[in-house]
């Protein structure tokens, strides 16, 4: 059999998935790319480069779904509203690319997240009528 093995599979659309984020990374911050198109750009990139998941993946099945739904189809989303000869320069500058970026932004995004739904909690504990 010459096929590929299910990790070498996983490990190629993984490979795939940080390029077309460090593309659409690129996108954001490219003039030529339309405003609303800049703006989602933004959103997925920070996310898919973030060093934290919003769900994190150590809890079984709702830690991949980021990795596995969300991050594909954020960069779908992107992918549509580039054109087409804009997105074949940016990826393979991407895919040129010896290092990707990473998203502070991204990260420091998400803790406020949690921030918020942690004191969400906190506040509808102390309100509770039971407490």
């Amino acid at each position: 059999m010459t096929g590929k093995s299910l990790s070498e599979r996983i490990g190629d659309l993984g490979h795939r998935l940080a390029v077309e984020a460090h593309a659409a990374w690129l996108a954001a911050r490219d003039p030529r790319t339309l405003w609303l198109a800049r703006l989602l750009a933004v959103a997925v990139a920070a996310y898919a480069l973030s060093p934290i998941d919003l769900i994190p993946d150590f809890i079984p099945v709702l830690g991949w779904i980021d990795d596995l739904l969300i991050v594909p189809l954020g960069l779908w989303a992107v992918r549509r509203l580039i054109p087409d000869p804009l997105w074949t320069e940016l990826h393979a500058a991407a895919e040129a690319a010896s290092d990707r970026p990473s998203s502070r932004a991204g990260m420091i995004a998400i803790l406020l997240i949690w921030a918020g739904l942690l004191y969400l909690v906190y506040w509808s504990v102390r309100t509770s009528p039971w407490h």
